[in-house]
């Protein structure tokens, strides 16, 4: 098998049998003979746009098999074999429960089931149907259920929020598996080969229920609306070791216990009762990490497509521009993250008490604007200076405090509007604190905000009063190096949208590097993003599956 790259314009898409031509040629350049009709298989594996220059390219790399191989089942282009399609039901067999049922939970549960251990899948939130009502009443009514929201339920929060599979994780696991298994349960074939795939918030619900049907008709179990509340643990030598949870049903509070002694722990990066449960359990358990905060920052759609194709996108057929901005201020790096193209910033707060937003974007990404979150790293000693508190939960009472002083300030602005007699700013409790990216740099607060997809609506705010210094600072100067980069970037349309806080989790649940075990806690397995092992739904898919089969080994 030989790998090529066929470069071609990008408004100029060869035939097949032209591209088989051009890839003989490419070959020939590397002094590898190939006849076209020697080749047994010639499978699409990537396409990457390249617009840095003003002739906008398309980078296509193919597999070329010849002498009769052919692809393994992983593979783009090769056929995937469902290693759950002919599996007798887990019965009677050894159980693990699983907690959380986001990418980490439900690539776990399915590696178990491969291994011959029933998963008992449990998520504090209900499915998507509910989920979807939930979340439709925090715009329309500015009601936050605090267990179904963008964060919680079934398929955790990536669920609600773009599907993007993008990932560097690639020495972690087998990322043709995972794309593999999301397109056999419905993604578009088109993850399999795009250099930066995602699958659209609109699709990405439907993908999770057939995940779960699978894991159910393979005798699995999956409870929506289940809780953990307490990890049971008994004495064992000179460590503790899990026997049990107890769980609460959070629609009618009714508590119950699942016995088990293996427990994977995927519960995602806004938990924050779980780290809390743990640290009263034992704090060992936790160590602080560094993770990081800002704001979405939303341009329309045409100026960043402007920016990025170099006023191409308006004679070619391209689609909607993506970025990835990154540089370094006083020791600390500001980058942009969960670029969104023409897509929405979304409520995604957990509590009714505070404010977070996050960004998504529906399959099309033809929505008029895009956004992305531009954040300052922050790490545990930020943290200690920021609040005086040096244990490990410090990075979680920094986060929590921006995201209820948010609130806090938009009721302010809300009330001082009210005495003028302007009340002007609505009522929706979601609403989020705005401000123009000029009108930010330049220290003062917006007279008017631009149209935003936020729904829930924008209350002019200064953000310098929200945040820090420390991320104050670094994210203004981070805007003039990003203009830099893409000139055009610092606009008056362009809106930013605070808090973004949920980048990732500002604690690690340590483990072992071997056995991925708790060394404190035998039988507790910490797994995926919000145990601090992964960061998007494909790392934590690939952490679940290496999870699991640590489990397995351990009960084999």
């Amino acid at each position: 098998m030989f790998q090529v790259t066929i470069t071609i314009l990008s408004n100029k898409i060869p035939s097949e049998d032209e591209l088989k031509n051009l890839a003989v040629r490419e070959l020939s350049k590397k002094g590898i003979t190939v006849k076209k009709e020697e080749i047994s298989a010639f499978v699409f594996r990537k396409k990457s746009l390249d617009a840095r220059h003003k002739t906008v390219k398309t980078h296509l790399r193919y597999d070329v098999y010849t002498k009769g191989e052919k692809p393994d089942s992983f593979e783009a282009g090769g056929k995937f074999e469902a290693p759950w399609k002919n599996l007798t039901r887990a019965e009677n067999c050894k159980e693990v429960v699983v907690v959380g049922a986001g990418p980490g939970g439900l690539f776990a549960s399915l590696q178990l089931l491969e291994r011959g251990i029933k998963p008992i899948l449990i998520d504090r939130g209900p499915g998507t149907k509910q989920r979807k009502i939930d979340i439709a009443k925090i715009s329309t009514e500015g009601f936050l259920n605090d267990e179904s929201n963008y964060c919680f339920g079934e398929g955790g929060a990536g669920t609600f929020s773009d599907g993007k599979l993008f990932t560097r994780s690639n020495k972690r696991g087998n990322i043709g598996k995972i794309l593999a298994v999301l397109n056999f349960h419905g993604a578009n074939e088109a993850i399999l080969t795009d250099a930066h795939p995602h699958i659209g918030t609109d699709k990405l619900p439907g993908i999770i229920n057939n995940i779960c049907e699978t894991i159910r008709n393979c005798g699995g179990e999956v409870k929506f609306s289940t809780k953990l509340v307490e990890i049971l643990v008994e004495k064992f030598g000179e460590k503790l070791k899990v026997c049990g949870i107890v769980v609460e049903n959070s629609i009618t509070g009714e508590k119950s216990t699942i016995k088990a002694d293996s427990v994977i722990l995927a519960t995602g990066h806004s938990a924050t009762d779980v780290y809390e449960l743990l640290y009263k359990l034992e704090p060992k358990t936790l160590e602080a990490k560094t993770f990081a905060m800002g704001v979405r920052v939303e341009h329309p759609r045409e100026l960043i497509d402007g920016i990025q194709y170099h006023g191409r996108e308006k004679t070619m057929d391209l689609p909607p521009a993506e970025y990835r901005l990154t540089t370094q201020v006083e020791g600390r790096g500001v980058y942009s993250f969960c670029m969104c193209p023409g897509g929405l910033v979304v409520p995604s707060a957990s509590s009714k008490k505070g404010i977070v937003v996050n960004g998504m974007s529906p399959s099309s990404r033809k929505g008029k604007y895009s956004n992305a979150a531009i954040v300052v790293e922050t790490t545990p000693e930020d943290c200690k200076l920021l609040t005086g508190n040096d244990g490990v939960l410090a990075g979680l009472g920094l986060r929590t405090e921006i995201e209820e002083k948010a609130m806090k300030l938009v009721e302010r602005e809300r009330a001082l509007d009210e005495k003028e007699a302007n009340i002007n700013l609505g009522k929706n409790p979601q609403a989020a604190p705005a401000q123009r990216l000029v009108d930010f740099l330049e220290g003062r607060k917006s007279v008017s905000l631009p149209k935003s997809t936020y729904t829930p609506g924008l209350v002019s705010v200064e953000l310098n009063e929200l945040f820090p210094t420390h991320i104050a600072a670094r994210l203004k100067q981070g805007f003039l190096d990003f203009n830099k980069q893409m000139q055009g970037f610092i606009s008056y349309d362009a809106v930013l949208i605070a808090p973004e806080t949920r980048t990732s989790t500002p604690v690690r649940i340590l483990r072992d590097k071997e056995s991925f075990e708790s060394p404190l806690i035998e039988g507790l397995f910490p797994c995926g993003e919000g145990s601090g092992y992964a960061g998007g739904i494909v790392s934590s898919a690939m952490d679940g599956e290496n999870v699991a089969k640590k489990v397995a080994e351990k009960l084999a």
